[in-house]
């Protein structure tokens, strides 16, 4: 079966900051843009350079940083914000101008204020300007998913025939469901791109806890790009979880036979950089990063994690770059992970020992949440490890 390529259009210094509490300063993400290139994704989208003029300097900055990376800068469709976008670009080795106008008709009568006609012609006119001022040009229909779909395929239409290479379709408020998003996809495949040189990315968003499952639904119907950020970070719930996608994809290559460029080993320094930047870090039972993400404390899994790991883990703590599994000591931990973290310690207990301290062990660990090395120093039968070993 021939692997698909995807590639992996990275969002956390724009729409990921956008989250509360996430805002960076220039420096901050400078250095999450050389994270991202070692992890390897595809593009980096910087910033959005008429915003504010903190972000234009960081697109400008991301661009000077980053040179194997095409760097994208987000902007409505307005000559002014695409004019601001692309003088952040100019010095970058690949650029993206990423060109937006909303297609629903909630957005077109509340927000915009516009006809269909008048987008349409927003689409063209914006998309040929960016065409002049980057390397690429991708157009995205703001909220998508909530568009009528014959409207949708004619703004796409207009945007391709007036340079467009990417058509973005975005969830932008989390509201599809995989099968529907599949549907949509494989419609705009049909019906606009054909076979042109054009590629279909995926922007969802998290607020029905669906991005990443409609995001691998999107590119199973001919999507070829995936947004997303790390860690999830994001409007409201957030976007598509870079992590969970990868390793998604990873762990279940035998049905989903996709490609990217991304170095797994790298998924967890990334998240652990991002959290000590942001003000807040991921839930400890957060897929794939998440502090118990590989960590045990029911004495069975417990048992099968010590005699394999492929018992309770399907992918293993290094592919994702942690360190080790975590062996967590509580009130449901069995014998075996006691002995194991006994033997971590330096102690070689019998089955008697095991046996007389085990009950001692469950005790103390009712009156506490967790049990540590300390608590285990001390219901040892000999304190001196050194001794028992020898």
């Amino acid at each position: 079966m021939t692997e698909k390529r995807i590639a992996i259009f990275d969002t956390t210094l724009r729409d990921g900051e956008q989250s509360p509490g996430c805002s960076m300063y220039l420096e901050e993400k400078i250095s999450m843009a050389r994270q991202l290139e070692r992890l390897g994704v595809d593009v980096i989208e910087a910033g959005f350079p008429f915003a504010s003029e903190g972000d234009f300097r960081s697109v400008v900055a991301v661009a000077n940083e980053c040179r194997e990376t095409t760097i994208a800068g987000l902007c409505r469709t307005v000559a002014s914000d695409i004019h601001r976008a692309a003088e952040a670009l100019k010095t970058a080795k690949r650029s993206r101008i990423h060109t937006f106008v909303a297609t629903s008709d909630i957005h077109l009568e509340y927000k915009l204020k516009k006809s269909r006609a008048e987008v349409v012609d927003m689409a063209a006119s914006a998309v040929k300007l960016a065409s002049e001022n980057a390397d690429e040009v991708e157009f995205s229909a703001e909220d998508a998913t909530r568009s009528d779909v014959d409207f949708l395929c004619e703004v796409f239409s207009a945007a391709v025939e007036s340079g467009a290479k990417v058509l973005n379709v975005p969830d932008t408020v989390g509201y599809t469901l995989p099968s529907e998003y599949a549907n949509l996809i494989a419609t705009v495949k049909e019906r606009v791109v054909g076979d042109k040189d054009v590629a279909i990315s995926v922007h969802c968003h998290n607020d029905l806890g669906l991005a990443v499952a409609n995001s691998l639904a999107a590119v199973e119907a001919g999507a070829s790009q995936v947004e997303c950020t790390v860690n999830g970070i994001g409007e409201r719930a957030g976007n598509a979880s870079l992590e969970e996608l990868i390793m998604a994809i990873a762990v279940r290559s035998d049905k989903m036979p996709y490609r990217s460029n991304i170095d797994t080993t790298q998924l967890y320094p990334a998240s652990q950089l991002l959290s000590s930047i942001v003000s807040f870090g991921v839930q400890p039972n957060k897929a794939i990063v998440g502090r118990n993400a590989f960590a045990h404390e029911a004495g069975i899994h417990q048992h099968g994690v010590l005699s394999n790991p492929l018992c309770y883990e399907i992918m293993t703590p290094e592919s994702v770059g942690v360190p080790k599994n975590s062996i967590v000591l509580g009130k449901h931990s069995g014998r075996h992970a006691l002995e194991s973290r006994y033997q971590a310690l330096g102690f070689d207990l019998n089955d008697a020992q095991i046996a007389e301290i085990y009950p001692r062990f469950v005790a103390l660990a009712d009156r506490k949440k967790n049990v540590y090395d300390q608590d285990l120093l001390a219901l040892a039968p000999v304190r001196n490890p050194t001794a028992i070993a020898a």
